[in-house]
């Protein structure tokens, strides 16, 4: 299939595409790798009357630390992240899950602003940016405002951007020392869809956690930050604990049923991503199985 026609417009700034963006509204979708917005419109799935191309803009690439803060601009591409050393540094569960993304060509044009503003439920970086506890930074005819990445999600396909605003940048905490990470996602071949999977973040002392963020994704229509992490953290970590956590994991979801999965395989390999993770970042790797006794 091909896209329906539409009227294309090469944003010279950001101030220009907000301006244009003021005009048509809703009526318009903006283009930055494009990698997921043009096989939406091939599909039909989308239908714009126009297109804002933002790709050209300089001022939106780059990775820089400023002030403890490490600030990704919203165009920075999937590849510059892999190889970045401040994001090896300080957000190294960014690197390892843009790894897991598409296929390299993808890799090579997709953009982190352009994953997060799609809002896919089944891709990795949203996820990513609610364990690290991240802020998304949209500008807009007023000025620039703040979302925290767990507010910023609100469905399939669905953001908390308005219309005339545009997805600037992503202002993620640089975490302090005992901090750790894990990342995994099954999926029926390397690059495709995740059936589920999981992005967490943890800072253990002691051989127990202090604090434990689990960003699970593809189970539900905006990635989910799990509660069910509470039940371990401040907490001497066994497998009947875990295995509690587990049973509130499942509590928790309300995954979809599609071709690649039930929803009971979904809770249960939800299931089986917590032990694991547990496992990995406590160094316990007998944990990772579901034996309580």
């Amino acid at each position: 299939m091909k896209a329906a026609a539409f009227a294309y417009a090469r944003a010279t700034s950001v101030v220009n595409a907000l301006e244009l963006l003021a005009v048509h509204g809703d009526k318009a979708k903006v283009l930055s790798g494009g990698q997921s917005l043009m096989p939406a419109m091939n599909l039909r799935l989308l239908s714009p009357e126009i297109v804002v191309d933002i790709g050209g803009l300089a001022e939106l690439r780059g990775i820089a630390m400023r002030g403890g803060v490490l600030v990704v601009g919203a165009l920075t591409r999937h590849v510059d992240l892999l190889r970045s050393p401040e994001i090896a540094l300080h957000a190294p569960l960014l690197r390892d899950a843009v790894s897991h993304v598409a296929h390299p060509a993808i890799r090579n044009r997709g953009t982190i602003g352009g994953s997060l503003a799609h809002a896919d439920p089944a891709s990795e970086l949203p996820a990513c940016v609610v364990a690290l506890d991240a802020t998304i930074v949209a500008r807009g005819p007023t000025g620039e405002r703040r979302i925290a990445a767990t507010k910023f999600f609100k469905g399939i396909f669905e953001t908390a951007l308005s219309s005339d605003e545009l997805l600037v940048a992503i202002e993620v905490p640089v975490t302090g020392q005992g901090s750790t990470f894990f990342f995994q996602e099954y999926a029926r071949r390397h690059g495709d869809y995740a059936v589920v999977g999981l992005a967490a973040l943890a800072v253990v002392a002691a051989g127990r956690f202090s604090d434990l963020r689990l960003g699970f994704f593809a189970v539900g229509d905006r990635p989910l930050l799990a509660a069910a992490a509470g039940k371990l953290v401040n907490a001497c970590v066994n497998r009947g604990l875990l295995a509690e956590a587990a049973a509130a994991l499942t509590n928790e979801l309300d995954p979809p049923e599609d071709q690649q999965a039930t929803a009971a395989m979904r809770r249960h390999l939800a299931t089986v991503l917590l032990r694991r993770c547990v496992a990995d970042l406590l160094a316990r790797p007998e944990l990772a199985t579901g034996v309580t006794k």
